[in-house]
């Protein structure tokens, strides 16, 4: 079965599902925040087919999220890297950390792990804030606008 493109639509939600919608993707990306950069290191960390990986990071270098570079002459051997758009990416899984660690354990329960702030040792909650006024934002608080005019 052939997969639906949602690369070209008007909706940002559509357009990153297109990157990031198969299971993989987030994964791998993960990978990299917690400081892998190497094919085998983060197949063996994943345990994630050969293929896949390699897929995955082809179309996530296509995509600009990493760059792909040599770090061994002889033979040559590769490592890959985060871009600007690759660390901004680390908003996207912060925000699925905090919905999963929120909604998909039982009451009561929650992931064994947790996130720590570098400088500080506190713990942290992410949460979505507008960059202009720190504000907490959430599908509550805002609504759909158009940003420009519609191309005639």
């Amino acid at each position: 079965m052939r997969r639906t493109r949602f690369d070209d639509w008007p909706c940002p939600i559509a357009r990153a599902t297109d990157l990031i919608g198969d299971w993989w993707t987030p994964l791998v990306m993960r990978e990299f925040f917690y400081g892998r950069r190497r094919f085998d290191e983060i197949a063996e960390s994943l345990q994630v087919p050969r293929a896949v990986l390699t897929a995955r990071l082809g179309r996530l270098v296509e995509e600009g999220m990493l760059t792909r570079v040599a770090y061994q002459e002889r033979p040559v051997r590769y490592e890959y890297r985060l871009t600007e758009k690759g660390h901004a990416f680390g908003d996207v899984l912060l925000a699925m950390w905090r919905w999963a660690a929120d909604w998909q354990w039982p009451d009561g329960e929650g992931p064994e792990v947790a996130l720590k702030d570098r400088e500080s040792g506190e713990y942290v909650q992410p949460v979505v804030v507008d960059e202009h006024t720190g504000r907490k934002v959430t599908m509550r608080t805002v609504r759909m606008a158009r940003a420009r005019p519609r191309p005639a």
